[in-house]
């Protein structure tokens, strides 16, 4: 259904790009909770598994349908399922087993400043200034955070080999956001998921085996099942859908921005469920952060009010 361009608002997409960091926050969260448990690619392959087996029976149909839209974007379909499914997921798992929370959640945030690089050098995409800053800004909010208020806690992190995986995890996920971008406004976004899951699938499955073979089994307990199936459902359909739509709304530079919140969540998470005290830094932190995201995300006023077709869903 097509929305007039005087009737179309950002709020909508702020709420689901919002919700996506929330639920990608729970996954790092008990990804890192369950590695000595679940082995990263069991994990990656069984958060698929789930997210395909609730998807399917909505997101194939529409595929179909929109058979011709997806086959004129073949290499760009094949190149999100490979990026996107396989490589950032596993990547995540993998570091994870390797580096802490914190120095996770650092590298992370460079997916941002990675967006901005990324699209000026290889999309062509002209860096604003308001965004560059509101970037720089919600940055530094995270950097306080994570050093908890005193730089030389920062200078003192050690870079291990989780934490090369999880900048190239970063890497991937700026990457598939501008891979999202630029995809035709004609191929259906669930659609799109269906298609995209069976393509990563079939990438992790030979690591899989690898893993397998390696003697790491995973047991069904209680606990493990409930770990696929949040993985599979929060941070993979409702994430992967908001994510997407939300890119399709206000372009590739401004959903990338909110992954900052990200580092916000996880402080209230851990306050909430492991006991930790909300101190000065967080405050700090916080604000520096929603003070970046209002500075990236504030329009000019001579701003264009129609949205470019190459940004509608």
């Amino acid at each position: 259904m097509s929305i007039s361009a005087a009737s179309r608002s950002p709020a909508l997409a702020y709420v689901l790009l919002t919700l996506t960091s929330l639920f990608w926050s729970g996954n790092f969260v008990l990804a890192r909770a369950m590695h000595a448990s679940i082995p990263p690619m069991t994990l990656s392959l069984g958060r698929w598994l789930v997210a395909l087996a609730c998807l399917a029976p909505f997101a194939w149909p529409r595929a179909w349908a929109n058979r011709a839209a997806l086959k004129a974007s073949w290499r760009r379909v094949v190149a999100l399922g490979l990026i996107g499914i396989a490589g950032f997921n596993t990547l995540v798992y993998a570091a994870l087993q390797e580096t802490s929370a914190t120095n996770g959640v650092l590298m992370n945030s460079f997916i941002p400043i990675l967006i901005l690089l990324l699209g000026a050098v290889f999309w062509g995409e002209r860096l604003v200034l308001r965004q560059i800053s509101g970037v720089a800004l919600s940055f530094i909010g995270v950097v306080v955070i994570l050093c908890q208020g005193d730089p030389v806690l920062l200078a003192r992190l050690e870079f291990n080999r989780g934490d090369l995986l999880m900048f190239l995890a970063a890497l991937d996920w700026a990457l598939y956001t501008l891979v999202v971008r630029g995809l035709d406004p004609e191929v259906d976004r669930l659609g799109l998921l269906g298609v995209i899951i069976p393509i990563g699938l079939l990438a992790i499955l030979p690591c899989y085996g690898w893993e397998v073979s390696q003697g790491h089994w995973v047991a069904m307990t209680p606990g493990n099942i409930v770990t696929f199936l949040y993985v599979g459902l929060f941070p993979s359909v409702l994430a992967y859908l908001f994510y997407n739509r939300g890119v399709a709304e206000v372009g590739a530079a401004r959903a990338g921005a909110f992954i900052h919140l990200m580092p916000v969540f996880g402080t209230v998470l851990s306050i909430v469920f492991l006991d930790e005290r909300f101190r000065w830094f967080h405050a700090l932190g916080v604000a520096a952060i929603f003070g970046g995201l209002l500075i990236s995300e504030r329009r000019r006023p001579a701003a264009v009010v129609s949205t470019p077709q190459s940004e509608r869903p």
